[in-house]
């Protein structure tokens, strides 16, 4: 039990979403989407290799999935239906590109340190069947894009009405700006370590830029990408109720405000800021002043100011 309970959450989630009448057969064909592709792409490799690391191309390819079937079989109105498809679309590109640049490289021939660090939970959880507990941590990302993370584009896309609401502008602009915030803090660091490189300076300790004001502020860009979706799709889930039962209304604006939540458990704690971080404090000499100093993940002004 204690190995599949984090399927649970993502797999009732998913119900729902099946149970639901405004949203045709996509959760259906997303879902096993979803699963043949992190079967062959992640849990297949990860049965021959050992290594976790696959998620991060079987994750963001998941998303370009969601945007795929959403552009397909969306029944809402065409704009807001090729706008949030178009998201899905770009972001799943975005990192599913640089994951198999990642995988061509050569880099996935060894465990990304935040998988490495899993394994350290597993351990600490009385999990000793390391080969089941990759599978399943595998399965919950397959399930959480069948699940929550298809929720934003699912519900924006059913909704009809030709106006646009002012909580879509916003959305829509927070989520440019957060794109531009994220897309900034990656450019700086690359810049950063090839300036070091080239000094042949090792191991040092990226505070320049936005990275003055959060030690993660691409983790945080991220996060407040998918808080501009959920921030979108307000409108078109108010306009649900007069077509969905009361339960089942309900329970998707309780999945929607989960988007934020599972993501920011999955940015800080899960696969980002604190596995990052736990690594960062054994190889970067400067790295606890630098965390003594700027907030880990909210931008904020440097204590030494």
């Amino acid at each position: 039990m204690k190995y599949i309970k984090p399927l649970f959450l993502f797999i009732l989630g998913w119900i729902i979403l099946l149970l639901t009448t405004s949203f045709n057969i996509l959760p259906l064909l997303n879902g096993l989407a979803q699963l043949v592709l992190f079967g062959l792409v992640v849990c297949w490799p990860i049965w021959k290799t050992g290594r976790l690391s696959y998620v991060d191309i079987g994750w963001p390819w998941g998303l370009f999935v969601i945007g795929v079937l959403t552009f397909i079989f969306g029944e809402g109105y065409y704009w807001r239906v090729w706008i949030v498809a178009g998201i899905y679309i770009f972001i799943g590109m975005r990192m599913g590109l640089g994951a198999l640049m990642l995988w061509k490289k050569g880099y996935m021939k060894k465990e990304f340190p935040r998988y490495q660090y899993q394994r350290g939970r597993w351990e600490r959880a009385g999990k000793t069947n390391t080969a089941l507990a990759m599978q399943v941590d595998a399965l919950a990302q397959g399930l959480a894009n069948a699940s929550f993370l298809a929720l934003p584009a699912l519900i924006i896309a059913s909704n009809p009405d030709p106006n646009i609401s002012i909580f879509e502008i916003i959305g829509l602009i927070l989520w440019a700006l957060a794109f531009f915030i994220e897309a900034t803090a990656d450019a700086q660091k690359l810049s950063f370590l090839r300036k070091m490189s080239a000094q042949g300076k090792k191991n040092q300790v990226c505070n320049v830029g936005l990275w003055q004001y959060s030690r993660h502020p691409n983790y945080f860009a991220e996060w407040m990408v998918w808080n501009a979706l959920v921030i979108a799709a307000i409108p078109s889930w108010l306009a649900l109720q007069s077509s969905e039962h009361m339960a089942i209304w309900i329970l998707l604006g309780v999945g929607l405000l989960f988007v934020s939540r599972v993501m920011y458990l999955s940015l800080v704690y899960l696969t980002g800021a604190v596995p990052s971080e736990y690594y960062s404090l054994k190889k970067r000499p400067d790295y606890k002043n630098y965390q003594e100093q700027v907030n880990m993940f909210f931008p904020w002004f440097s204590k030494s100011n």
